[in-house]
């Protein structure tokens, strides 16, 4: 299935019924009076939530939604049938926002959580709504009210509490299918990751937690060279950065200089983005030259704490993990306190 994040669709909801003029003609009863019933409501256009969809993709070939009309009411008091909603299921982390105005209207970010996006239209009132001492036989009805039609852009981000970013090759995705039960392709080239890869990784020390593999970001990516600006979205969720750079790659001459690229592209895309907590991590340690280029990214650096895998072999990756969960759970007992 291709991955759709983005799409533009409109919604509409149905028209509320008319009321019914009906006056009752009955044998041996020659003055009934009015029993016109009222109109069924329109339906709504309720957005859910599910874990079941990964993707955008089922709304990229219809642009329009249409909940059902609701009937008209009919003789005898019979209120008509009110319309159906219409139910569209969204994946978690979808944003709702108006397409005019940009305006944020919904962040679905719980399971099953419910939004009516467009509100139905009421039904009119019958006849025999207006019945009174004054006026025993109206001859009028309400038209039912029209529905709502909104244009609406939708953005998928993913909900991941860990994303990984880096250059092409760097070896994200060998990564993300090491530490989790994630099945990613793997391949030696660049932008083998087209798509987000999310992981589940699962642990003795807290409750597991999601990882998202981000494909590759380039010199420019901010401003949509390569594929780095259609994804760079989906790193804005997460709560802590793993930046891997890949030290078969490290330039002798200037050996921050993948690791200064990715930073730059997620400053200019989001300063936001850019001051999350990053965990750096030197990938690919099981090759022949590594501890030299290793040594030379540490003189360089000079920040604190740098990490040392192999995700290929399997190299660091418990201690990997470890310090992930150390860096969680300081956020989980940092949000607590501010909740507090």
């Amino acid at each position: 299935m291709k991955f759709i994040d983005d799409v533009r669709i409109t919604v509409q909801s149905g028209h509320g019924g008319a009321g019914c003029v009906s006056l009752r003609r009955e044998k041996y009863i020659p003055k009934g009076g009015p029993d016109g019933g009222d109109g069924g409501r329109g339906g709504d256009v309720v957005f859910k939530a599910t874990t079941k969809k990964r993707t955008l993709y089922h709304l990229q070939f219809n642009r329009l939604y249409k909940a059902k009309n609701g009937a008209g009411g009919e003789g005898n008091n019979r209120a008509g049938r009110s319309g159906d909603d219409l139910i569209i299921e969204l994946p978690t982390g979808t944003l709702v926002i108006d397409a005019e105005t940009g305006e944020i209207l919904k962040d679905l970010v719980e399971p099953d959580e419910v939004f009516v996006v467009a509100k139905g239209g009421r039904g009119g009132l019958g006849n025999a709504r207006f019945k009174s001492a004054t006026n025993r036989t109206p001859r009028f009805a309400q038209p039912g009210e029209p529905g709502q039609t909104l244009d609406l852009r939708l953005e998928l981000k993913l909900l991941a509490e860990v994303g990984i970013v880096g250059l092409p090759n760097a070896g994200k995705s060998t990564l993300v299918s090491s530490i989790s039960s994630a099945r990613p392709k793997v391949a030696d080239y660049p932008f083998t990751t087209l798509t987000p890869n999310l992981g589940v990784v699962k642990t003795n020390r807290r409750e597991p937690f999601i990882v998202a593999d981000i494909p590759g970001l380039i010199e420019g990516a901010h401003t949509g060279t390569g594929l780095g600006i259609r994804f760079l979205r989906h790193v804005e969720r997460t709560r802590i950065l793993l930046h891997l750079v890949d030290v078969a790659a490290i330039d002798p001459d200037n050996p921050l200089r993948d690791y200064t690229t990715v930073n730059q592209e997620l400053e200019q895309y989001s300063q936001a983005l850019a001051q999350k907590p990053q965990i750096v991590v030197l990938n690919k340690m099981d090759v022949t030259w590594a501890e030299d280029a290793a040594a030379l990214f540490k003189e360089a650096y000079g920040k604190g704490e740098l990490l040392e895998i192999s995700a290929a072999t399997g190299q660091g990756l418990e201690r990997l993990i470890a310090v992930l969960c150390n860096h969680l759970d300081e956020l989980d007992e940092s949000e607590s306190e501010t909740q507090g």
